[in-house]
């Protein structure tokens, strides 16, 4: 027995099969999941991926290069067309960049700059400001003048490498600020951080004034450290991305300084871009980052200063955190 279509019906039938046709997978492999704010990055770009009729395969590397490598292979295998990648070591991932451009794969860099590859794109967030915002409200708050920690993300990350750069830029334009201990953190390690914050208090006899640490994690880690030599509120900390402690620990009066990292515009610009580039278009920036081996076509987005006065405007009133959330689940403050 046959069945005759209409003619509507007919069109809805080849507009399915098209859509079908034209969905196309993307990968986005992201160095961790251990940090709150990665939660968002992923759902973010996840929604915006879904949005433009993208199926996404997503991968975490548990900041493990060797872990990375094979997560990266994993998605290759899956048939995606474009690849997003936030790299665990800069240098490092030049090698995943050579694999999936040897699949005719193109290469989003995600956050995090890829050094010396063929990169096609490169997302990322101001790391310079971020410094820049830390250490001019140091400076500010100090003074001038004091001793300075500063707690820097893994060895090898651009942006780790790119917020200290800038914190050193700024604070030398005050003589009477010393930086005494600058140190790398495997794994953007809290509980490490705190221990560099410890020996630091320690080598000093408390004479720090001012920590700045390149995420929220690190920064929660030196709050614990200067809570456990009873100076709470007494030091400058500062920290990036954000993160829920961190804003609650500055309505405490235990961290004075943070910077927002606007995660959904960094994440939906990749999500775009990846879906252009699978489709065979081409997407043009003026704004080129030298990666070591050629100026890659780069995106910036905003990043913001926070601190007591300004957190609920920030990351209250754009939906980042909730007010329940902020304040313990109660909106009064």
């Amino acid at each position: 027995m046959r069945i005759a279509l209409s003619g509507a019906a007919l069109v809805a039938l080849f507009a399915s099969s098209l859509a079908k046709a034209e969905t196309v997978k993307i990968g986005f492999v992201l160095s961790t999941m251990q940090e709150e704010r990665y939660q968002k990055d992923k759902k973010y770009f996840e929604d915006a991926a879904k949005k433009l009729g993208a199926e996404v395969v997503f991968a975490s590397a548990d900041n493990s290069e060797r872990t990375q490598a094979q997560k990266v292979e994993n998605v290759l295998s899956k048939g995606v067309k474009a690849l997003v990648i936030q790299p665990v070591n800069s240098d490092a991932a030049a090698k995943l960049v050579n694999d999936a451009r040897a699949a005719k794969v193109p290469v989003i860099a995600y956050d995090r700059i890829i050094n010396k590859a063929d990169l096609d794109y490169y997302v990322t967030q101001d790391s310079c400001e971020v410094g820049r915002l830390q250490a001019e409200a140091a400076a500010k708050a100090m003074n001038g003048k004091g001793n300075v920690v500063i707690l820097s993300g893994q060895a090898g990350h651009s942006v780790a490498q790119e917020i200290t750069r800038c914190n050193l830029e700024v604070l030398k334009k005050f003589p009477g600020l010393k930086v005494v201990v600058q140190k790398s953190h495997e794994g953007w390690s809290g509980s490490l951080a705190q221990a560099t914050t410890e020996n630091a208090l320690s080598k000093y006899k408390n004479d720090v004034q001012a920590i700045l640490a390149n995420n929220s994690g690190m920064a929660n880690g030196a709050v614990q450290a200067v809570e456990g030599q009873k100076l709470g509120g007494k030091v400058f900390i500062a920290g990036a991305d954000a993160d829920l402690t961190s804003i609650r620990n500055i309505i405490a009066g235990k961290q004075s300084f943070e910077v927002f990292k606007a995660i959904q515009p960094l994440a939906e610009k990749a999500a775009e871009i990846a879906v252009k580039a699978a489709k065979g278009e081409v997407v043009t920036s003026e704004f080129k980052v030298n990666n070591g081996l050629k100026d890659v076509t780069s995106f910036n987005t905003a990043v913001f200063a926070v601190d007591k006065s300004n957190f609920e405007d920030i990351v209250v009133k754009t939906g980042f955190h909730s007010k329940e959330s902020v304040f313990g689940g109660s909106t009064k403050r």
